[in-house]
């Protein structure tokens, strides 16, 4: 049995539908768009934006046949950046006052220019950490880069399905 199996296996029955959505969102099958080694950045970035200790420990041992430490690296990349950028940019969106919208962000995101993987792969995690946060702005952002990179809409889809049935795992874990 997979390690995602055995986490899985230990959510109650209030999280049936999630139990039954992670069992195919993390393969080919049930992320249309996207290679088995784009869904495990993707899930492994949203994992560690939800800070669930355990459930990116069960992704990462059930993906270390088509990822690797440079992946990991990259997966703790997206989540951290997009943790400063979700923040800044909704700020910056719902603000009412037009002087603070129209400065500058001024922080450094040297990351994602080169986040030492493809760029596509680095985007779409991108993408799945906001969708988490809840910024619409980046999601927006990430989505035109997905797409600018030659991946299909259902790429981007994938992402956030994966996104949201991680953030749906996480909290049935904590939850109990």
């Amino acid at each position: 049995m997979s390690q995602i199996e055995s986490f899985r296996e230990t959510l109650k029955d209030y999280a049936k539908d999630t139990r039954l959505n992670l069992s195919t969102i993390l393969t080919p099958e049930g992320a249309p768009g996207l290679t088995p080694k784009q869904i495990a950045i993707i899930a492994l970035a949203c994992a560690y934006s939800t800070r669930s200790r355990a459930l990116a420990d069960a992704i990462r041992a059930d993906s270390v046949s088509v990822i690797g430490d440079v992946e990991d690296e990259a997966a703790k990349g997206a989540a951290t950046i997009m943790a400063m950028n979700n923040v800044f940019y909704r700020t910056q969106h719902l603000a009412e006052n037009f002087d603070l919208k129209k400065l500058p962000a001024r922080l450094r995101m040297n990351l994602i220019g080169k986040p030492g993987i493809d760029k596509a792969d680095f985007e779409l995690a991108c993408l799945a950490v906001s969708a988490i946060a809840g910024c619409g702005m980046c999601v927006n952002s990430h989505v035109n880069e997905v797409s600018k990179a030659g991946l299909t809409i259902d790429a981007s889809h994938s992402a956030i399905r994966i996104a949201a049935t991680v953030q749906a795992t996480a909290l049935a874990e904590w939850i109990g």
